[in-house]
């Protein structure tokens, strides 16, 4: 009874064997039908969209060139100045009075400088007849009036820069923009120099906003791909469904080593005075791609915790080729890889399909 049994169990397990095999192989048949595609060498134009920060095409702080009293302050916070516009006025009798001395100083010195000229005019005309002067009176004459005239010079001077100082209390505007701070008023105490009773803050803060800077921080990745089409487009969160435009102007040519990335400057016209520095953007902009890339179905990547790869067909059977990945674009994408042109891959990739199997 054993020895039928055994028979009847051996049968059934190689029956089973048979089926387990039978399915095997025609799964295996089945997910050897796999839809080809030829990789292409070659870019993709695309745009990317990078968060960017609008700032003032212009701004200065302003501080005191000169010791004095605020008298003064004819502007205040948002109003709207022309480039040598009089903002603030500061009064200093010390420097009024030394520049009156240097006045007087110099008047004196040029008067000096004009008899001793003379006299030595003089001097010349009577030697030209033999025997009636010394050439040492003649001597002495010409370095008596040389010496006059490098003291007048040296007045001069003095009195320039006290004038230039005293130009220094009537503070202007050095472009037209708006005053966006002001942290002083009149008769408080300031300094060319960070002083007590301003805390070190500037009196007046001024910014061109007709036009505006938008900065973006453009990836490692994409800063060789930016197009030679300079046009760039943008929306701001504080007004949502309008778009604006502006043109890339600069880029720093080097990257941030904290980020790395490159930062890029484009010009934005804001005559309506829409936007304000400060607003944060979301930019578009296009780029080129990359000339050593190939091109394949985005669907033929596959997205591993480890890696990304393509699976190739090579002599009949699939290989994973680790790349990195490009632009997308619609559903292209590039590829950076051990890969040649024309190389078949498979399109509809994923990671059950293993190494070595064999294609159709």
């Amino acid at each position: 009874m054993y020895k039928y049994l055994f028979i009847i169990s051996a049968v059934g397990l190689a029956a089973c064997q048979q089926a387990v095999s039978k399915k095997k192989e025609i799964k295996t048949e089945d997910n050897n039908r796999y839809e080809l595609a030829s990789v292409v060498h070659g870019s993709l134009s695309s745009s990317i969209q990078l968060p960017a920060v609008l700032e003032p095409y212009q701004k200065v702080s302003i501080y005191p060139r000169a010791a004095g009293f605020i008298k003064n302050v004819l502007v205040d916070r948002g109003s709207v100045v022309r480039k040598g516009q009089l903002l603030l006025e500061l009064e200093a009798p010390e420097v009024i009075q030394q520049y009156y001395a240097a006045q007087s100083k110099y008047l004196q010195a040029k008067a000096v400088f004009a008899a001793s000229k003379d006299n030595y005019q003089r001097t010349l005309a009577v030697n030209e007849t033999p025997g009636t002067i010394s050439e040492h009176d003649v001597e002495v004459a010409g370095a008596k009036m040389t010496a006059d005239s490098a003291i007048m010079n040296s007045e001069l001077a003095n009195l320039r820069a006290l004038e230039v100082t005293r130009g220094y209390l009537k503070v202007t505007a050095p472009f037209d923009g708006v005053i966006t701070e002001r942290n002083i008023h009149p008769g408080a105490l300031v300094g060319p120099v960070a002083n007590a009773g301003n805390d070190g803050r500037p009196m007046l803060m001024l910014e061109e906003e007709n036009r505006l800077r938008l900065v973006v921080q453009v990836p490692e990745v994409y800063s060789a791909q930016l197009s030679s089409a300079r046009q760039i487009s943008f929306q701001v969160n504080a007004l949502p469904g309008r778009t604006f435009t502006g043109t890339i102007s600069r880029q720093a040519g080097s990257l941030n080593n904290r980020y790395r990335s490159e930062a890029v400057e484009a010009d934005v016209q804001n005559v309506q005075h829409l936007l304000k520095p400060g607003m944060y953007a979301e930019i578009t902009i296009p780029v080129t791609g990359s000339y050593q890339a190939m091109v394949v179905p985005a669907s033929a990547v596959v997205t591993s915790t480890e890696k990304k790869y393509v699976v190739t067909v090579r002599q009949g059977r699939t290989k994973w080729i680790d790349i990195q990945e490009g632009n997308r674009h619609n559903d292209s994408t590039e590829i950076f890889g051990a890969l040649q042109p024309d190389e078949k891959v498979i399109v509809h990739a994923n990671d059950e399909i293993g190494e070595g199997i064999v294609v159709d």
